[in-house]
């Protein structure tokens, strides 16, 4: 149901689909996504830990498409160290638990530091941002 919403161009909370090329076909491979606004930034939180999303991101050049409707938005991804991940996490984490939060071991935004810390390394973080050129800003319906 969700996937079928993005297609028609409405977001529930930030998500969209995820446009990413196949590290063995090239292809263009897609998937929902909640997309994260945080600090000035924009995130992809991957709360089922190392799936084919981000291998295929890792092997490729950080180059994905985000996708809502009949809109294409592109980005660089680039991957979070897990010393960075935290706020992240828990910005995340208020925003989804409801949704992932059995992925992140139950824990929620007010977890200690070190339980979320724990368990940053399951979870691969990607900050990205616009290349030089594409212009425009994703809509805000993401929240912070």
């Amino acid at each position: 149901m969700v996937v079928g919403l993005m297609q028609l161009g409405i977001s529930l909370k930030g998500s969209r689909i995820l446009e990413v090329r196949g590290r063995s076909t090239g292809l263009a491979r897609r998937t929902p996504v909640n997309l994260l606004r945080h600090g000035g930034n924009e995130y992809l939180v991957s709360p089922r830990g190392n799936t084919q999303w981000v291998r295929n991101l890792r092997a490729g050049d950080g180059r994905i498409t985000l996708v809502l409707g009949r809109r294409r938005w592109d980005r660089r991804a680039d991957e979070v160290p897990d010393e960075e991940k935290l706020e992240v996490l828990r910005a995340y984490l208020r925003n989804w638990k409801v949704e992932v939060g059995a992925f992140f071991d139950g824990l929620g935004a007010d977890a200690p530091d070190l339980e979320l810390a724990r368990i940053a390394p399951r979870h691969p973080i990607f900050r990205l941002s616009a290349p030089p050129g594409s212009g425009g800003t994703l809509p805000a319906d993401a929240a912070e």
